[in-house]
């Protein structure tokens, strides 16, 4: 979930599953591997039950989890060498919607809300669509896919640059930054 700039969260996906983690590389020789957390807190990961392949058709148990420099190092049941690891290497793993605990805070979202939400200006014009919202360690940015199909409008996701989220509207309201030369 995100509270506007901080954390972060959840990434959705088509249908009612949100992609959780990341598997990483193979750590050691017993089956070990690295394993990326996108939840709000990132150890909860494994509070939410089986993690799954984004199809639902693979499922993974985290049997042991300890934290890493900015990763955690888990192991999976069933997963007891180094290649059975090396195999499951940059595989996102799912949860069902409903597994995820419910948000109480105001001004607060789950990423997976607000994909597919309308990017509006103040005025009412249509700039896009909401495609993704990322965090690269310096703050949220919301990606915008345009109407115009041209690249996307990467943006600070703040209540300066975004002052509201109409979640019964289906739209947020985008202020663009002006550009000085």
């Amino acid at each position: 979930m995100v509270a506007r700039s901080t954390g972060k969260s959840p990434a959705p996906v088509a249908g009612n599953r949100v992609r959780v983690a990341r598997i990483g590389a193979a750590h050691g020789v017993r089956g070990e591997m690295k394993l990326w957390s996108f939840t709000g807190d990132p150890a909860a990961v494994a509070d939410y039950g089986p993690l799954e392949t984004e199809d639902g058709r693979l499922r993974f148990e985290i049997e042991t989890m300890r934290a890493a420099k900015d990763h955690f190092v888990v192991r999976i049941v069933g997963v007891d060498d180094r290649d059975a690891a090396a195999k499951l290497c940059n595989l996102d793993l799912f949860v069902p919607r409903e597994r995820l605990p419910a948000i109480e805070e105001e001004d607060t979202y789950y990423h997976a809300d607000l994909i597919g939400l309308a990017a509006v200006t103040p005025e009412g014009v249509t700039l896009g669509t909401v495609a993704a919202l990322h965090n690269f360690g310096a703050g949220d940015l919301i990606e915008i896919a345009t109407t115009q199909g041209g690249e996307p409008l990467l943006l600070p996701f703040t209540d300066a640059i975004v002052p509201e989220i109409d979640m019964a509207a289906r739209k947020v309201v985008v202020v663009l930054p002006s550009v000085t030369e």
